[in-house]
């Protein structure tokens, strides 16, 4: 199963892709937020489960140490909104930790396909 992990920059799609890999999953962060295309998340890695992965400013100014506008990452959501309505899964990375993401995530992977979160 590819997985494909989707998000603004600064989520954790990198961290996650990491950890999954890991554990044996075939993880592909895809860098959506950057593109145009919406549909660039099913063509370059064609996944089988896309996973979204959400941060607010606050957490991305935190963790890039970047002084972004709310502005900016509202284009990068705007971008994000064909992938976020596919995604099969979503996780608000804001108070967890990779390891805490990862675990749900790989929680959800484990559950049966007719039960989506």
């Amino acid at each position: 199963m590819k997985i494909g992990i989707v998000g603004p920059c600064a989520a954790g799609k990198t961290t996650l892709q990491s950890n999954l890999n890991r554990l044996g999953y075939d993880a592909h962060a895809i860098a959506q937020e950057h593109s145009h295309v919406q549909t660039m998340w099913q063509r370059v890695t064609l996944p089988d489960v896309v996973i979204y992965l959400d941060a607010a400013l606050p957490t991305i100014r935190a963790r890039l140490r970047v002084g972004w506008e709310q502005g900016y990452l509202d284009e990068m959501n705007r971008r994000l909104t064909h992938a976020r309505a596919h995604a099969d899964f979503y996780v608000n990375t804001n108070s967890l930790t990779p390891e805490q993401v990862c675990a749900q995530v790989v929680e959800f992977l484990r559950t049966p396909p007719n039960r989506k979160s």
